[in-house]
């Protein structure tokens, strides 16, 4: 057995010290054993990253001139759509494989595929109905971080149920086509891979057509959900079904802790409080939210609820744990005009607060035994770089303060998944080559433009 040394440890439960995190054959966590870390070696639990379009990497920062004097999240959807009609399986390999390595560089360890680009780009299946799907699963077996497979269900261009548009025809699926691919997916799936369901969203799946797939899915299979990102969606919503969209959801889904409701930006207070009840996780996704102009989420009302959530990288206009999370509580700060908000009497760090949520989340949200590093868990864990200057002086309980909120370099040391380590030197093991592929695929999706 593999030992992973800490002289200092991070859980829910607090710091402990000088601990080995013995590693069983099966990449769990098998023991904790005292007095064996030399060094300085801060442990903490990996991130799991709740909602990733993979393929939008390779966009990051490419739609940030104005259009339209209305810009919104409407008008940068078409430019979105347009890149999106460039991908085949490996041109999606290549993106996703640099994509999952800068992920794992920066201390996510799991990542929640919200994937919905499925067929050929004039809208046929491939031979293989599952080929889109398969080159993330490869790209995330190859670069090492732990993958939830959320295939996406796409019906319909809008609450009034029309066709989807020409630009979304790689996107759709009827509910027996879209069965089917859960089908074979879960069966060759393997190791280090869960397969849920996502939802793309109630405006592009029917009522009827939720209820059948939901009914079919396996009692513990995980459920996503675009929802309530969008005014318009919220306003589209209440014309056609008479609720809003999460107070329609929570009335006809029976949501629990095995739900993720991805964005839940505009909710009202009675809505913020049955979430919170639910035991749904919500993703989080502060950087694509600013950068998309979506808004806030209630976040001091809906921890006061005791609400569960975690974090999201989504457009990957920033693949950085610590800006989703700094972000999260500054856009409150902002808002109220006060400091400290995503704390409580018990955890006055907000540091700590934050890495507790999204500890907490992490394993009803992902499907995986992740999270928190306790025994039976796997190990996915990131070495924090003591040489990095933020860390200069600090104490254990000033760690995560130090790193989320002024930890504006990398610094992440090590990242292990499943017990092995793919990080070493704040380095992916395959950066360099990984790096090139990209490259040369981005050229080749841009030269199309």
């Amino acid at each position: 057995m593999e030992t992973l040394h800490a002289t200092s440890l991070w859980t829910p439960e607090g710091w402990r010290s000088d601990v080995g995190l013995r590693i069983g054959d099966d990449g769990r966590l098998a023991a904790l054993d005292p007095g064996t870390a030399s060094g300085t070696r801060r442990v903490v639990p990996g991130i799991a990253n709740l909602h990733s379009h993979a393929f939008q990497r390779a966009m990051a920062g490419m739609a940030e001139r104005q259009t339209d004097p209305s810009d919104s999240f409407w008008t940068w959807r078409e430019t979105m759509y347009r890149f999106a009609a460039r991908f085949s399986p490996q041109s999606l390999y290549d993106v996703a494989a640099q994509l999952y390595v800068e992920m794992l560089e920066a201390g996510y360890t799991t990542v929640c595929e919200f994937h919905y680009l499925h067929h050929a780009p004039d809208g046929r299946a491939y031979d293989d109905p599952a080929a889109m799907s398969r080159a993330l699963i490869a790209a995330a077996r190859d670069t090492g971080i732990r993958l939830t497979l959320l295939p996406v269900l796409y019906m319909t261009g809008g609450f009034d149920g029309r066709p989807l548009g020409e630009r979304q025809r790689r996107f759709g699926h009827d509910v027996d086509a879209y069965l089917r691919l859960l089908q074979i997916l879960r069966a060759d799936a393997g190791d280090g891979v869960a397969v849920g369901c996502a939802l793309h969203s109630l405006r592009a799946v029917p009522e009827q057509a939720m209820a059948q797939t939901l009914a079919a899915l396996p009692s513990d299979a995980r459920v996503h959900i675009h929802i309530a990102e969008q005014i318009g969606e919220v306003q589209d919503c209440l014309a056609i079904r008479n609720a809003r969209p999460v107070e329609w959801l929570l009335d006809h889904a029976p949501v629990d802790a095995r739900w993720t409701l991805v964005h839940a930006t505009h909710l009202t207070s009675e809505e913020t409080q049955a979430v919170a009840r639910s035991g749904a996780t919500v993703a989080i996704c502060t950087t694509t939210e600013a950068n998309l102009g979506d808004g806030l989420f209630p976040v001091r009302e809906y921890f006061d609820a005791g609400g569960r959530w975690g974090v999201g990288s989504d457009s990957h206009i920033s693949v950085c744990p610590v800006e989703e999370l700094r972000w999260l509580e500054y856009g409150q700060r902002l808002i109220t005009r006060h400091r400290n908000i995503a704390v409580s009497v018990e955890t006055p760090s907000v540091g700590e607060t934050l890495m507790r949520g999204v500890a907490a989340s992490a394993g009803d949200s992902s499907g995986h035994a992740i999270g928190t590093l306790r025994v039976g868990e796997y190990v996915d864990a990131v070495v924090l770089d003591e040489a990095a200057p933020v860390f200069a002086g600090a104490r254990d309980e000033d760690a995560l303060d130090r790193w989320l909120f002024a930890g504006n370099r990398r610094a992440v040391r090590e990242t292990w998944v499943g017990g092995r380590r793919v990080v070493a030197q704040g380095r992916h093991r395959d950066r360099d080559a990984v790096a090139a592929r990209y490259a040369d695929t981005l050229r080749g999706l841009l030269a199309a433009d």
